[in-house]
This record gives C-alpha cells, sequence and structure tokens, in this order.
C-alpha cells in the first residue's frame, strides 16, 4: 500500500495506520502541526512542501492501531 502512496512511500512524516477491519491509511505526522497538510491525503501524492526524505526509505513509516 506504501508503495502506491507517491512521495508519502519515502518520507520521514509518514506512518500508516490499520483500522480494526483491516484498512490501511496514510496519515501525514505534519498535519498535527501544520493545517496546511490533510491528516489523511489523497493518494498518490505528487507534490508537497513538507516531504523530507526518510533516512531509510520504507522503513520510516510505522503501524499504528
Amino acid at each position: 500500500m506504501i508503495e502506491r502512496s507517491g512521495l508519502c512511500a519515502g518520507c520521514a512524516h509518514v506512518r500508516v495506520v490499520t483500522s480494526a477491519r483491516g484498512a490501511s491509511f496514510v496519515l501525514c505526522g505534519l498535519s498535527r502541526l501544520d493545517e496546511r497538510f490533510p491528516k489523511y491525503p489523497r493518494l498518490p501524492v505528487v507534490t508537497c512542501v513538507g516531504f523530507e526524505a526518510a533516512e531509510q526509505p520504507g522503513e520510516a513509516q510505522g503501524h499504528q492501531r
């Protein structure tokens, strides 16, 4: 799922949230600090002023329930 999210796949601010029903959503961590960023952005994200490359692409996202 994360690989189809565009820039979010390699962003240091991304978290993948999984619902009790098993659906996964990409959560933007910047949304907590800045209202310009949607909590759950429309995918794929192709441009983002808040993008910061993760140290290890594909490993920055955490899974939360």
